[in-house]
């Protein structure tokens, strides 16, 4: 069974396990920095803002930061790519992907209602991916997606390139040149099986794709 490994402090990512069962793979979560020899892929999840220090800003706009999380995140992202091993960011999972590669954040997008949640929902809207990206080959160019953030990516890191993006141009996707290293600011989780919804693309899909990279 492929191994997914994902750092995590006081959460219990029920969404995230579930799905990843659904499709075949064992999701282990970690609140410290172990061997990634014994995993396959390394899944980031969503959650609270990466500190700006991080990136060279003041606190513009950021709020319930983790700094632990912070390096636990960081400091396994860089191990799992050093191995080559598979990556996929999900929401905070992107950022901090950027983050770690040299890049930047947008703290607070100031268009930011049709990326918010309503309550408990997800807001949804389009998404238009660049051809030849990961997401256009699985879903086409033009396809919606859910959304729940405040943060985005900002100036992309080393070998980060945008590949998504909505209309209001916050980016959606980034993916590495060279690596086997994806990022999405949506929820696929949230996206598929119980949570399937009619009105985005299924995220199981997407998530299936990264199992597959990492068997």
């Amino acid at each position: 069974m492929v191994r997914i490994l994902l750092p995590v402090i006081g959460e219990e990512c029920l969404n995230y396990r579930r799905a990843l069962s659904a499709l075949g793979a064992e999701a282990v979560l970690t609140a410290a920095t172990v061997d990634p020899e014994g995993f396959d892929g390394l899944l980031l999840p969503g959650g609270g803002d990466v500190a700006p220090a991080r990136y060279g800003q003041e606190n513009d706009g950021s709020f319930s930061i983790d700094e632990a999380l912070d390096a636990l995140q960081i400091d396994l992202f860089l191990a799992f790519m050093v191995m080559g091993k598979p990556i996929l960011g999900i929401c905070r999972g992107i950022q901090v992907i950027n983050v770690a590669l040299g890049g930047t954040l947008v703290q607070d997008i100031r268009t930011g209602l049709i990326h918010s949640r309503t309550g408990e929902t997800d807001s949804v809207h389009p998404i238009t991916a660049a051809e030849g990206s990961i997401l256009g080959e699985l879903y086409g160019q033009r396809f919606s997606v859910n959304s729940s953030h405040h943060q985005a990516v900002g100036i992309p890191g080393r070998g980060f390139r945008v590949t998504a993006r909505s209309d209001d141009g916050t980016a959606e996707a980034a993916e590495h040149e060279t690596l086997p290293i994806l990022g999405v600011q949506f929820h696929p989780e949230r996206m598929c099986f119980s949570h399937l919804r009619p009105d985005t693309v299924d995220g199981s899909v997407l998530l299936r794709r990264f199992i597959d990279r990492c068997k």
